[in-house]
């Protein structure tokens, strides 16, 4: 279990609460050492798939762990910039188009994720392929960018105007892809429940 990948995903896992508290903390450099923990969070999750490969040390536990720390990682970071300032606002004067832009996108792929989760824990052992695409790689790379430009976007906007829209844009693209790659892993689902043989794009 204490193998080198394995210490590399429990490490993404104990970042997420020092990005929670860093992120509700005020100032401009709380929200920079946030986004600075929320990429080397996010980019230890190919470093510790890499690791794996190059020093064979794969394993059931690695297996198990590394997409629950994904989804934890995506999640916490999603509801925190949902929430940011703006539960008072949602309950007595309705979300406001920014609300909404990062509401919406935020349920879609969380919604996707624990559909898919239950679906991943029901076809465990099944003979259904699951291989990764190039669009599944590419949303969950969006995904991670898109996040990371919404936790930078207030601080960025004042240097490069349009830096927060190009964030808006950029989830409701990792939203896209997610429904796209859930749909395609539901229809792997639903084809082995008609006792057919699927393939989905994605399980990450």
């Amino acid at each position: 279990m204490l193998t080198l990948p394995n210490l590399i995903t429990i490490t993404r896992i104990l970042l997420v609460p020092v990005f929670a508290v860093l992120f509700v903390m005020p100032g401009d450099s709380a929200r920079l050492a946030a986004f600075a923990i929320f990429v080397i969070a996010g980019a230890s999750d190919a470093l510790d798939g890499l690791a794996a490969r190059k020093l064979q040390a794969g394993s059931d536990f690695g297996r198990m762990l590394d997409p629950i720390a994904d989804k934890i990682l995506v999640a916490v970071a999603l509801m925190m910039l949902v929430a940011e300032g703006s539960v008072q606002q949602f309950i007595l004067t309705g979300p406001g188009i920014r609300g909404l832009l990062k509401l919406v996108p935020a349920l879609i792929i969380l919604t996707r994720e624990i559909l898919v989760s239950g679906l991943r824990e029901f076809l465990a052992g099944a003979d259904v392929g699951l291989p990764v695409t190039g669009i599944a790689k590419a949303k969950t790379a969006i995904q991670m960018v898109a996040i990371g430009a919404m936790i930078l976007g207030p601080i960025a906007d004042r240097f490069i105007p349009g830096a927060l829209a190009f964030a808006y844009v950029a989830l409701w693209v990792a939203a896209g892809l997610t429904v796209y790659t859930g749909y395609v892993y539901f229809r792997a689902g639903l084809a082995h429940l008609h006792g057919g043989r699927g393939k989905a794009g994605d399980v990450a």
